[in-house]
C-alpha cells in the first residue's frame, strides 16, 4: 500500500474514515483487506448494513505531513497538537466514539521522521516486522511504520536565453584587447599650465634656484629673486631709540631693602594718640 517516487517512500499526509469507495476523496487509498486476509470493515453490530473504513493519503499539495498517530478513548482528553481524523461518510453511517484516531500533523520542512504508512491486522497475535503497535479499535490491530524521509527538491525554471547571448563565445572575448587598468576616482586631476603674462616673465631673475621638487611655473611669483632689505630711514630711527632707552636705564637708581624701609617707614603715632584720648562724658 506503501506510495513510492522515484524508490523513496513518501510519507503520509492526511489519514480518515470513509463509508465505501465511492464516498473515498481521489487523493486517498481506502484500506479493504487487513494483513491476515480479513475485511477491514468497521462494524459495531452484526444488524448494522455498512461499515465503514480507514483511508490514508500521501498528497503534498498541502505541505504537511504525519508526525505522528494514536489511539484515544472517549474518557481521555486529546493532547495538544493533535486533532481527530475527518469523515467522509455517507448519511447513514456514524463511527463509534468509543475509541478515537488522532494525527498530529507538521509542515514538510520542519520535521524529520513521519508516518510512512498504516496497516491493520485482525488477529492481535500476529506481528509485523517493521512496524509498530499503534492500538486497538474495535476488533482490529492498527500499525504504522515511521522513518526518515527527504522532502521533494523543488527545481528550476529554465531561463530563457536570448540569440545574442547564445552568440556570444570565448573565443570572441579572448580577441578583444585586455580591459584598461583601473583608475582612483578620488585623485585629483593633473594641473594644466597656465601661460605667464610678460611683465610676470621680466620679474622672473634667470639665477633662480629651484628651493623644491615643483618645477612647475605656477610656483613662481613676482617677489621670486628679491633681496630683503631695511629701508636705511627705519635703521637709523631703530638706532636713535636704542640710544635714548639706554640714557632712560642708566638713569635708574636701584634701591636696596633699607632704603624702601626707610622711604615708606610709617609709626602710626597719630593711630596710637587718638586711641588714647578720653571721650568726653554727656551729662544727664
Amino acid at each position: 500500500m506503501s506510495l513510492n517516487l522515484q524508490g523513496k517512500v513518501l510519507p503520509l499526509t492526511a489519514v480518515a474514515w470513509t463509508s465505501s469507495a465511492g464516498y473515498c476523496p481521489k487523493e486517498f487509498t481506502l484500506i479493504s483487506i487487513t494483513e491476515d486476509g480479513s475485511a477491514a470493515n468497521f462494524t459495531r453490530s452484526f444488524a448494522m448494513k455498512s461499515g465503514y473504513y480507514l483511508c490514508f493519503s500521501k498528497d503534498l499539495k498541502r505541505g504537511e505531513v504525519l508526525s505522528d498517530i494514536q489511539i484515544i478513548s472517549d474518557k481521555d482528553s486529546i493532547p495538544h497538537g493533535y486533532s481527530y481524523i475527518p469523515e467522509y461518510l455517507d448519511p447513514k453511517t456514524t463511527v463509534s466514539k468509543k475509541k478515537r484516531v488522532i494525527v498530529r500533523t507538521s509542515p514538510v520542512a520542519s520535521v524529520e521522521t513521519a508516518v510512512l504508512d498504516i496497516k491493520l491486522t485482525a488477529r492481535s497475535k500476529m506481528l509485523l516486522q517493521h512496524y509498530t503497535y499503534v492500538g486497538d479499535i474495535h476488533g482490529y490491530v492498527l500499525w504504522c511504520r515511521k522513518g526518515p524521509f527527504s522532502s521533494p527538491v523543488p527545481k528550476a525554471k529554465p531561463r530563457s536565453v536570448s540569440l545574442e547571448l547564445r552568440g556570444l563565445s570565448l573565443d570572441e572575448a579572448t580577441d578583444s584587447p585586455p580591459p584598461l587598468p583601473l583608475r582612483p576616482r578620488n585623485l585629483p586631476s593633473a594641473p594644466q599650465p597656465s601661460r605667464l603674462s610678460s611683465r610676470r616673465h621680466s620679474l622672473q631673475p634667470r639665477n633662480v634656484k629651484e628651493t623644491s621638487g615643483d618645477s612647475s611655473l605656477q610656483a613662481i611669483t613676482a617677489l621670486d629673486g628679491v633681496p630683503f632689505s631695511l629701508n636705511p630711514d627705519f635703521d637709523l630711527q631703530a638706532n636713535g631709540m636704542a640710544l635714548q632707552m639706554n640714557s632712560q636705564l642708566n638713569d635708574i637708581r636701584i634701591k636696596s631693602v633699607k632704603d624702601i624701609e626707610n622711604e615708606y617707614n610709617y609709626t602710626f603715632a597719630v593711630e596710637e594718640s587718638a586711641a588714647k584720648r578720653i571721650r568726653p562724658s554727656v551729662s544727664k
